[in-house]
């Protein structure tokens, strides 16, 4: 757990890691043959720190272009580095883009994407007429009006249990189940900024994408909130698109409920 000392060389212990990252250059989070992620990355730091070829597993899978405040992996090693040394050592290895923000000792039967609870999307939408250098690559630009009160009346509508197939782009599997509970749908602004901010047990393929396109179509008065209910109601794969760009897209957080000792779930 955290703050413990080195273990014994040889043995074989299993930790998570809490990772933020600019995805803007990345294939996505997930490996991919001959192009860049976040797991690759990973991957070839730990081997240039530790000297082992290891296999990272993931909480979820970011598209190419989505970034991250609180993304989970995880691993088996045989190295005798304490947690501080694998934060210290793999942001030494790691590109800029990519940070490792703690590190933690968990059983061998940790699974970082089957034993979390909970995911936090935010998509930050930059209401603009003009764009920004500061936010190029980080966060969507979209000028003229948004009603915020009306997206929040539609998230309203997301919260809950519901077959969300009309969000989602499709499924890996064709008897998957495509519901799943929303605890969390809700629009703010900050200045020039519109944050979306939603939070469910688990999300399907381009979900956040595609509901953030749909709420942003009722923000600029394309859509009927009844025509979003519509949407959610006929349960058709990509329904509710086109989606809004990777670009500013965040996973901010995984919660894995009282797993965690305290001082690792406050980083998570």
């Amino acid at each position: 757990m955290p703050g413990m000392d080195n273990v014994p060389a040889g043995s074989v212990t299993r930790l998570a890691l809490v990772v933020e990252y600019n995805g803007s250059r990345y294939a996505g989070s997930q490996l991919q043959n001959d192009l860049p992620t976040i797991q690759s990355e990973l991957e070839e730091s730990l081997l240039r720190l530790t000297g082992e070829e290891i296999r990272v597993s993931m909480a979820g899978r970011t598209d190419a272009g989505v970034h991250a405040n609180g993304q989970v992996a995880s691993f088996n090693t045989r190295s005798a580095l304490s947690e501080k040394a694998f934060v210290s050592g793999l942001n030494h290895f790691l590109p800029e883009d990519i940070a490792v923000r703690s590190a933690c000792r968990v059983s061998a039967s940790f699974d970082p994407r089957r034993q979390a609870i909970k995911r936090e999307y935010e998509y930050f939408i930059l209401n603009s007429d003009s764009r920004s250098a500061l936010w190029n690559g980080r966060a969507y630009r979209v000028g003229g009006d948004i009603d915020i009160e009306a997206m929040n009346r539609a998230c309203r509508l997301l919260l809950g249990e519901h077959d969300f197939a009309s969000f989602a782009s499709s499924v890996e599997d064709a008897g998957k189940s495509t519901v799943r509970r929303m605890h969390e749908a809700s629009v703010r602004r900050d200045g020039e900024m519109v944050i979306v901010k939603l939070v469910a047990n688990a999300f399907l393929p381009h979900q956040v994408r595609n509901t953030v396109g749909a709420l942003l179509r009722i923000g600029q008065r394309k859509m009927t909130l009844g025509e979003f209910r519509d949407i959610i109601n006929i349960r058709e794969f990509g329904l509710a698109g086109p989606s809004v760009p990777a670009c500013g897209l965040y996973l901010n957080k995984v919660d894995y409920g009282n797993y965690f000792e305290e001082g690792f779930n406050e980083n998570l």
